[in-house]
């Protein structure tokens, strides 16, 4: 990491980017996704393409022939326009319009995410013959960005579901789950591995022969508090692979996301004002040109923690309050974490965010407030 930040850090000094900006060393990613190849080498990757979805991105990835996983028909557009071939894409939302669908599937993408009855009845119509997968339900204990009820349905509605997609035409073929973004925990993986090989046995005995498990995302980047090493997630993933599926499993699929951009990243941003105010627990406020709502959405609820830089380290610090530029007064960085940044910050200074290469700059999509969204570089 300390080299790849000297490449950022010298970009920065010589291009001088307006901010707020994010800088992503693609060489980082490359190194993410061989990582990934060598401790999960029978593993099919698809890059989530939601966590950033710089075309340059993309194309890195695209030449170590990775896949993709797609929530929309914009990230279908983005990989196509880059040359991406559509057996190397994964229509992973369970949430899609039907049109979005039929479109998805003029192109030749046919491998759809579901969750529910009408998802399903709305794939059967607009992707006839497609095969299909059923998104589990998982507690995501342990993740610092958890995915709440929103998405997935429980063990025996998933059973039903899979029964009712071959009655309806389309060809079952399998179960994912995600473990909730940001997990630090790697046990996390296996009740769902359990309950997946539950649902392969139970549509076994319907006849129905399922052939995929996608396992999701949830792999971490790396902010304040320490994560666990890769190898470590992969030996409790494939120990419980073997322990569920023994010689006989099924092809898998991962989707990072966060891990595959997030290291690889740099969010930079300018400090604005530097104003003592009274507040319970430390009164000086240190106002930033990126925010909640362009660049920094994850601080919601401050349950992602960046690591931080600033051009005034070395001097004397104290407790500050981090915000952004809008009139919302809900644009508040941190507040609780305990952030303590040097007391000369003044307006005209840089503070850098590490580890921002996912979930910033893509969210960043709206000008709210006549802000415009984060530009991304890559190197």
């Amino acid at each position: 990491m300390t080299g790849s930040i000297r490449r950022i850090d010298e970009f920065l000094t010589k291009a001088m980017p307006p901010t707020p900006c994010v800088v992503i060393d693609l060489d980082i990613v490359r190194a993410r996704f061989h990582a990934l190849r060598a401790q999960f080498p029978d593993m099919s990757i698809y890059y989530a393409v939601k966590a950033n979805p710089a075309p340059d991105v993309i194309a890195a990835l695209a030449e170590l022939e990775c896949c993709f996983d797609l929530a929309s028909p914009g990230e279908m557009a983005r990989c196509r326009g880059g040359g991406v071939v559509v057996g190397r894409l994964s229509y992973g939302n369970t949430i899609k319009r039907e049109t979005d669908v039929a479109a998805a599937f003029a192109e030749g993408i046919d491998l759809f995410a579901f969750d529910c009855e009408p998802e399903l009845a709305k794939l059967a119509r607009a992707a006839p013959g497609a095969r299909v997968f059923c998104r589990l339900l998982v507690r995501n204990t342990g993740a610092e960005w958890p995915l709440t009820h929103k998405f997935g349905c429980d063990q025996q509605t998933a059973i039903d579901l899979l029964v009712r997609a071959r009655t309806l035409g389309l060809r079952p073929v399998g179960v994912s789950f995600h473990v909730g973004s940001q997990q630090t925990d790697p046990h996390q993986w296996e009740a769902p591995i359990a309950h997946a090989a539950a649902i392969f046995h139970a549509c076994a005995r319907q006849g129905i022969a399922l052939s995929l498990l996608n396992l999701g995302g949830g792999l971490p980047a790396h902010y304040r508090s320490a994560v666990p090493a890769l190898e470590r997630y992969a030996e409790v993933i494939n120990t419980a692979l073997g322990r569920e599926f023994g010689t006989a499993r099924p092809h898998m699929l991962l989707e990072p996301g966060r891990y595959m951009v997030g290291d690889a990243g740099v969010l930079r941003c300018e400090v604005v004002l530097a104003a003592e105010r009274p507040h319970p627990g430390g009164h000086r406020w240190i106002y930033l040109d990126a925010g909640r709502y362009n660049g920094l959405p994850e601080t919601q609820g401050e349950m992602i923690e960046y690591r931080i830089r600033t051009s005034r380290d070395g001097d004397p610090t104290g407790r500050v309050i981090l915000a952004g530029p809008t009139c919302d007064s809900t644009d508040i960085i941190y507040q609780r974490a305990g952030y303590e940044l040097p007391l000369t910050l003044t307006a005209g200074d840089h503070v850098d965010f590490n580890s921002a290469g996912a979930y910033t700059s893509s969210y960043a999509s709206v000008a709210f407030n006549g802000f415009a969204p984060v530009r991304t570089w890559c190197i």
